[in-house]
C-alpha cells in the first residue's frame, strides 16, 4: 500500500473530482483527496493525496503556483475564459508589445483581486457559480494576492502567451480579464496550464494513463511522493528509539528524544518528527515547561 501525493498532469475537460475518482479506482483505496482545484478547462499539476498523504494536506506549503496561459485580445466572456458565453467583441489589433508589457506590469505584485462569479467561493453558503448559472451577480469583497512576475512567452495578435508566478488564491481568468481592461480591448482565457504548486512540479507528474500502467506493473510507488518528502519546508528532527515509542503511544516526546538536528528556537514552530527516513508525526514546538522543551503531536503518521 503507498502512502503519499502522485502528481497528475490533469488533462481539459474533466474536473478535479473526477480525477480523485480515477485516482482511488487505479489505487484501490477510497483514502484519496486532492489539493489545489483545477478548473474542467485546465491542465497540468493537480497534487493527489493517497492514504496516510492526507494527513500531511492541513501542513502543505503551497502558498506559491506557477502557470502558462494563453489569453485571447478583443474578447469578453461571463465566465472571464473561452468556455463562457461571449458578451462583447473589440478590435485589438492595434494593440502593441510595449503597451501589453506595460499592462502586465501593471497587475504586478501586490494587487486586489475581485473573485470571478464562476467560481466555487460560496456567499451566504452558496457557490458563487450556482448563482452564475441562475443569472444572479452579487457583489464580491476584493481580495489581495500576489503577483511575483508576469512573462510574455509569444505575443501573435490576438493570442498572448504568459507565465505567471503568484500566490495562492490568484485567479488568472481575473488577472487576464484585468489586463484586457487596462488594453480597452478585453481579454478571456483560452488556455491554463499549471507548471507547479509548492513542491509539487510537473516535471514529476504523470498522467492518468501512467498511472494505471504503473499499477499494472506494480510500479506504483515509483509516482509517490512521501509525506516527508512534501513537507521540506518543515525543520526536520529525527527521534531515538525511545521517542518514536512514545509517539507511537500518542505521548509528545521531550527534546532528549531527538537524535539528531536543531531544534526551532521559536514557540510554536512546526517541524517533521521522522525515524528511519520515515515521517512520523508534525509536531509543535513548545518551550517554558518545567521539563524544558517538548513537542505538542499535531498528526501521527505512525
Amino acid at each position: 500500500m503507498i502512502h503519499g501525493f502522485i502528481i497528475i498532469d490533469k488533462p481539459t475537460g474533466i474536473t478535479s473530482h473526477d480525477v480523485v475518482s480515477r485516482v482511488r479506482r487505479i489505487v484501490g483505496t477510497r483514502k484519496v483527496g486532492h489539493t489545489g482545484t483545477l478548473d474542467p478547462f485546465a491542465t497540468g499539476v493537480l497534487p493527489v493525496a493517497v492514504n496516510d498523504g492526507t494527513k500531511a494536506i492541513p501542513f502543505l506549503d503551497e502558498g506559491s503556483k506557477c502557470y502558462e496561459a494563453v489569453m485571447q485580445l478583443g474578447v469578453a466572456t461571463d465566465t472571464l475564459d473561452m468556455t463562457g458565453t461571449i458578451l462583447r467583441e473589440t478590435d485589438c489589433n492595434q494593440v502593441t508589445l510595449q503597451q501589453l508589457q506595460e499592462a502586465c506590469q501593471h497587475f504586478t505584485g501586490a494587487i486586489l483581486q475581485i473573485p470571478p462569479m464562476y467560481s466555487a467561493i460560496k456567499q451566504g453558503g452558496q457557490p458563487l457559480y450556482k448563482l452564475a448559472r441562475q443569472g444572479v451577480e452579487v457583489e464580491r469583497a476584493p481580495r489581495p494576492v500576489q503577483i511575483h512576475s508576469i512573462e510574455i512567452l509569444a505575443f501573435t495578435t490576438p493570442l498572448v502567451t504568459l507565465r505567471v508566478h503568484c500566490s495562492r488564491g490568484t485567479y488568472v481568468r481575473t488577472l487576464a480579464d484585468d489586463i484586457g481592461t487596462a488594453l480597452d480591448t478585453g481579454a478571456a482565457l483560452k488556455e491554463l496550464r499549471r507548471i507547479a504548486s509548492g513542491p509539487f512540479h510537473l516535471s514529476a507528474a504523470c498522467t492518468l494513463g501512467e498511472l494505471e500502467a504503473a499499477a499494472a506493473s506494480g510500479t506504483l510507488a515509483e509516482h509517490c511522493l512521501s509525506p516527508l518528502q512534501v513537507l521540506s519546508h518543515l525543520n526536520q528532527l529525527e527521534l531515538s528509539e525511545a521517542g518514536l515509542k512514545k509517539v507511537s503511544f500518542g505521548r509528545s516526546p521531550l527534546a532528549e528524544d531527538v537524535s539528531d538536528g536543531t531544534i526551532p528556537e521559536s514557540e510554536r514552530a512546526l517541524v517533521r518528527l521522522s525515524r528511519s527516513g520515515s515521517l512520523v508525526a508534525v509536531a509543535e514546538v513548545a518551550t517554558g515547561s518545567e521539563a524544558g522543551t517538548s513537542f505538542k503531536l499535531k498528526r501521527v503518521f505512525v
